[in-house]
């Protein structure tokens, strides 16, 4: 009795609390608006259609098998189905998706270099061919209850819905990976087909013999109904994958769409939706994919942390993250002091340029000259319009601190002689950057609710939290520094008198990188709580950043406590302490939750 209750109390309503756990943390205003607008869409546009198949005799249920309460002589069962599987495969679609910054898979189709965007026309074209097919053959098949009705009123409903969301949204369904479209697809399709097939076999409901094809997938499941749920879980991730789409363009163009609000209207995604592809500005779409490309490579505790920020403050955090990563490695890994000398210089030309009260173009260009082309198009994007220059110019004052190492003489004391000049450091290189990325969280604050006492507070809070992750860093890298002439830790703090015993000078170094690892652990401790004063749409994505690189701590002080090597490869360079993908995911998650980290 009750069956259909039975096969959602049993089979659907638990993967949706599941993800409902697992994407709680993660999930921002526009996911839930998201998801929200789909199950409004597939109810609204399945009711009409399911009373008909229910009227028609198409679809029949007996009488014991349903509680009661009807709809349009639909069973509230059947119309619990229409929300619980959209709502399954919405969240798969989310949370595959996470990780993805849409706007570098958009494309302007008519720029004659994009060779992927001029086959993405063809492609279009196509697949609109297929669909409208599909939307119009059934047409022409017999009527009434014959053979094959069923499948005619399903590919007569679908086909119109998937040729519309073709249209829109084809640039990201051929060009993301099968992960984001065919995997949430296929996974909620195959696990309903197990479902329907029970529910078939036990008479939970039932399709009238004389209106299908009278072929199975496999005993009990009939194609109409295996059709039916890949079309229903396609329609759902095609339509959020549309969503995606609409967001991206108004999130990726700040100068066709000057403002957009933390969720966009539906006018808005529509304008964004119909801005023809040709309007793309396909040198900021190419600059935040070099921007995210550096990020993988050089920062993947920030390109993980970026997967919890939504709209334009992701783009332009990756963006100003990119940036330091460039400047670093250019500076950085310079053959010369003169050549590392020569790139501070022109970063601090190009500043200079960029935030100059009347802009030039002709000087902004010649400023750009002197760097490479995936640089240029990082640095073009930098939004200095949002960010206080001060932090920039202490950042290039860090890099020439730097460069003292390679000047140094037999005679001249290195450049970190005392614990001052390490904190100096820290600030220039990193408290600077906490500052610079709470200045974009408040630019882009959706609602302007905090007061300035409370942002100086917690800017203040970043620049510190800053300082403590680059303590961490130092002390995870005093090996791979060694190796190429730089120590970090304060010079006056060792014995000379250990410096001619490899061993003495090896438990001495053990020492102090547990003494800055200690630092930093208070400063984190000190710090922490103001992240919870933070603006609520960025807080979680802060408090991500935040702990994966303190989980890198952690690991460090539990082996010191162990008495094991610090120097270790986890997933990072040889010779350096990391953290595995797979931990810093759990660290993030955990971390979203609400669970704090240890001080």
């Amino acid at each position: 009795m009750y069956d259909y209750a039975q096969v959602h109390v049993k089979y659907t309503i638990p993967p949706a609390i599941v993800l409902t756990i697992v994407l709680a943390p993660l999930f921002t205003r526009r996911d839930i608006f998201k998801i929200c607008f789909l199950l409004v869409v597939a109810v609204a546009y399945t009711i009409p259609w399911d009373s008909y198949l229910i009227t028609t005799g198409v679809w029949t249920y007996p009488s014991d098998v349903i509680v009661g309460p009807t709809v349009f002589d639909i069973p509230a069962e059947e119309l619990f189905f229409f929300i619980i599987q959209t709502y399954i495969t919405a969240c798969l679609q989310i949370l595959l998706s996470k990780s993805v910054v849409t706007a570098t898979y958009l494309h302007n189709e008519a720029d004659g270099q994009d060779p992927v965007g001029r086959s993405l026309k063809k492609r279009k074209r196509v697949g609109q061919v297929i669909l409208s097919l599909c939307s119009i053959l059934p047409l022409f098949m017999r009527g009434g209850h014959a053979t094959g009705t069923y499948m005619k009123l399903i590919l007569v409903w679908a086909g119109p819905v998937l040729f519309m969301l073709w249209t829109f949204a084809y640039q990201l369904l051929l060009t993301f990976s099968w992960s984001k479209t065919w995997l949430p697809i296929m996974l909620p399709t195959l696990y309903l087909w197990v479902i329907d097939t029970l529910a078939l076999r036990r008479g939970t409901w039932c399709i009238e013999s004389g209106t299908k094809l009278g072929i199975q997938v496999w005993p009990h499941l009939d194609i109409e109904e295996a059709v039916f749920f890949l079309m229903t879980n396609t329609l759902v991730v095609c339509g959020s994958i549309a969503y995606d789409n609409a967001a991206a363009v108004l999130d990726a163009f700040p100068s066709t769409f000057a403002v957009v609000p933390g969720i966009p209207s539906p006018a808005l995604l529509l304008k964004g939706i119909f801005l023809s592809t040709s309007k793309y500005d396909i040198a900021r779409i190419r600059g935040l994919q070099n921007a995210l490309e550096v990020l993988a490579r050089k920062s993947r505790s920030f390109y993980l942390a970026s997967g919890v920020f939504a709209g334009r403050l992701r783009i332009d955090l990756i963006l100003l993250y990119a940036f330091c990563r460039v400047a670093d490695d250019l500076i950085d890994d310079a053959p010369s002091a003169e050549e590392a000398d020569s790139w501070v210089k022109h970063f601090s030309n190009f500043l200079d340029t960029a935030y100059s009260p009347k802009y030039d173009r002709a000087r902004f260009e010649q400023a750009l000259a002197p760097f490479p082309a995936k640089a240029q198009s990082i640095l073009v994007l930098l939004p200095t319009d949002k960010l206080p220059p001060q932090p920039l110019y202490s950042l290039l004052d860090g890099f020439r601190m730097d460069q003292r190492f390679f000047r140094k003489g037999p005679n001249q004391d290195p450049p970190i002689q005392t614990f001052a000049d390490l904190e100096r450091y820290a600030s220039c290189v990193a408290a600077t950057i906490g500052e610079l990325c709470l200045s974009l969280v408040y630019q882009h604050d959706p609602d302007h609710l905090t007061d300035e006492t409370t942002k100086q507070k917690c800017v203040a809070a970043g620049g510190e939290m800053g300082r403590a992750l680059q303590y961490i860093n130092i002390v995870r890298d005093v090996t791979t520094d060694a190796q190429s002439g730089r120590c970090y830790i304060p010079n006056e703090w060792f014995n000379k008198s250990s410096a001619s015993s490899p061993v003495k000078h090896n438990e001495e170094v053990a020492r102090h990188r547990k003494r800055i690892l200690d630092i930093a652990f208070a400063i984190y401790a000190e710090n922490r709580d103001a992240i919870e004063e933070l603006p609520r749409y960025a807080r979680d994505g802060i408090r991500v950043a935040v702990e994966s690189y303190m989980e890198i701590g952690r690991v460090m002080r539990d082996r010191m406590q162990e008495g094991k090597p610090l120097d270790f490869t986890g997933g990072g360079k040889k010779g350096r302490a990391s953290v595995p993908k797979w931990t810093r995911i759990w660290v993030g998650w955990r971390t979203m939750a609400g669970w704090r980290g240890s001080a």
